[in-house]
């Protein structure tokens, strides 16, 4: 199988003693292509991976729980990030109530702000939202070149509503998990052509290396889960996901891996 983590945080901390080996070991795997996060301590921190690999590419953003950390200056240097050739898609992005890390209303700014910069630059975002689905719904609405839900979590009625407003869904080690069998119904509605998988990692590991540091090799446990779910083969599944991945995030680009 040839698969692409679509979401990934190899910068940090916990990949510091062997993230080398991290990457050799996604590429063992089948994993032909990840995207970095850029939700850092620095805005491009995600493009110094995709510097060293041809075949690692970036995002750059603003993480809703560092919102009240932006200032005027940060917007100017994601204008100025998002042209940069291994920079694919603005996020992730979005709102978080859980933690509520920023105050509320800075979150729904500093999101609006990024998305009028992705407008303008043409790219998708990846969302981050928790807690804050409405809300995050409302302020998507009608965004020109769609984007990922990221970790999709949430049930059949709100796949359909991302659905709708052309968002593709990007699912992960939770769809492992035994009690997730809402989200599996999520996934089973979920067209051929707006399925993605990913890891977060090092974050949720799927089955059967739950509780363990995720790491990109892992996103094969996804597919093959994810495959189990919709009644195809691993390989159909490896196939569209990472047709979706290059449609989405890859159009208009040249020698992309």
């Amino acid at each position: 199988m040839s698969l692409v983590d679509s979401h990934c945080h190899l910068d940090d901390e916990k990949f510091d003693p062997d993230r080398a080996q991290v990457i050799e070991r996604a590429l063992a795997a089948g994993v032909e292509l990840m995207m970095a996060i850029g939700t850092g301590g620095r805005l491009d921190v995600a493009i110094q991976q995709a510097e060293r690999y041809p075949f690692i590419y970036a995002t750059i953003g603003v993480h809703p729980h560092d919102a009240a950390k932006a200032k005027p200056d940060t917007f100017a240097r994601l204008r100025d990030l998002a042209s940069h050739p291994k920079v694919l898609a603005i996020g992730e992005i979005g709102l978080d109530y859980h933690y509520d890390f920023s105050p509320r209303e800075v979150q729904r700014s500093v999101f609006d702000h990024q998305l009028e910069i992705a407008a303008a630059a043409g790219k998708p975002i990846v969302i981050h939202t928790r807690e804050a689905w409405e809300d995050t719904m409302a302020q998507v609405a009608g965004l020109p070149h769609g984007g990922i839900m990221h970790c999709f979590t949430g049930d059949a009625a709100q796949a359909r509503q991302a659905l709708n407003l052309g968002f593709h869904l990007s699912f992960g080690g939770v769809l492992t998990f035994p009690k997730a069998e809402t989200l599996r119904e999520a996934a089973r509605v979920t067209p051929e052509d707006r399925l993605l998988v990913e890891t977060d990692c090092p974050y949720l590991a799927p089955v059967p290396h739950r509780g363990k540091r995720n790491e990109p090799a892992f996103v094969v446990e996804t597919a093959r889960r994810l495959a189990e779910v919709r009644g195809v083969t691993p390989e159909a599944i490896a196939e569209c996901t990472t047709s979706n991945f290059r449609a989405l995030c890859l159009r208009g680009q040249t020698g992309n891996g």
